[in-house]
């Protein structure tokens, strides 16, 4: 199989072979995006930034059709244990979290009299909830973003076997510091990306005449209408995280980016503004996993 490419100017072939344009889910780590079942998807998002630019994917079809060929069926599913393993503890402290902020930012708040400081008090509670679980969790995002990148290599030769080779590797290499690689932008981002999921969602469901008993299939209109577009707004830095996560390990000439800001101006200077949301499509149709478990957690508590 081919080996990854950085399409961008700077940084030694090596680095250029390793540091590839990642997408997943954060996200920033982001829970509720990645589905484990759904690994798949998030592969081809991978794989659809990281080959060199004369065998680049031409689309999602085409990279499901060349990764079995040119790698096997099972790399699809490279990375899950990671993904499976942070997926219900991620899942757990974001909907705990939410309701606890929600307590702080919207106690005493009318929404029908205060709406907009109802609205921010949505988006600061759905924020907050997602940076302080991704302080738990990022390090299992960091092993999944690497193993998922670590493609188009025969088996001996991949750059780690495993997980559990993964974060020691890394941990030997560059520190603990090493496995929180990107965490500020993932902050950023994350919070963007919770700040509309929850809020905006929040907020619609809190303005229709009896939120309790909407119909099922109106709350799921509503989530995946916000699902897709905080996935498309908080992507960029989902772009930038995870070119910072591709870093770790490396040393000298193999480092792109000084960090975060240089990391941000040379994509945009290299290759544009539309490099900031490859794989975007891929992971609106991720997100639909996620849509379905805000509306689960709705009627969740209806009954409780």
């Amino acid at each position: 199989g081919s080996r990854c490419h950085f399409l961008a100017r700077g940084g030694s072939a090596h680095a250029r072979r390793h540091l590839g344009d990642l997408h997943v889910e954060p996200a920033a780590g982001r829970g509720l995006r990645e589905r484990p079942g759904l690994t798949p998807r998030p592969k081809v998002q991978h794989a659809s930034k990281q080959i060199a630019a004369d065998k680049q994917y031409k689309g999602i079809i085409d990279c499901v059709v060349r990764i079995p060929k040119e790698q096997g069926v099972l790399s699809f599913w490279r990375g899950n244990l990671a993904n499976v393993i942070r997926y219900f503890p991620t899942q757990a402290l974001n909907f705990a979290f939410k309701d606890k902020y929600k307590q702080v930012f919207l106690g005493g708040v009318d929404k029908h009299t205060q709406f907009w400081r109802y609205f921010a008090g949505n988006l600061a509670s759905g924020g907050a909830a997602g940076a302080t679980s991704l302080c738990f969790v990022y390090p299992l995002d960091f092993a999944r973003t690497r193993l998922a990148a670590d493609v188009g290599k025969a088996g001996a030769d991949r750059e780690f076997s495993g997980l559990g080779d993964c974060l020691v590797k890394i941990t030997k290499s560059d520190g603990l510091r090493g496995l929180y690689q990107g965490f500020n932008v993932s902050v950023q981002g994350i919070i963007i990306y919770r700040a509309a999921y929850f809020g905006i969602y929040d907020t619609a469901k809190g303005m229709l005449p009896d939120p309790r008993n909407t119909h099922i299939v109106i709350s799921w209109m509503i989530a995946q209408t916000v699902t897709a577009v905080a996935g498309v707004v908080s992507y960029p830095f989902d772009t930038v995280r995870r070119r910072m996560m591709m870093q770790s390990g490396r040393k000298g000439a193999d480092i792109m980016y000084s960090g975060t800001i240089d990391c941000w101006r040379k994509i945009a200077r290299d290759e544009g503004g539309k490099a900031f949301f490859k794989g975007a499509w891929s992971n609106v149709l991720r997100g639909m996993g996620g849509a379905f478990v805000l509306v689960l957690y709705d009627e969740f508590k209806k009954v409780i």
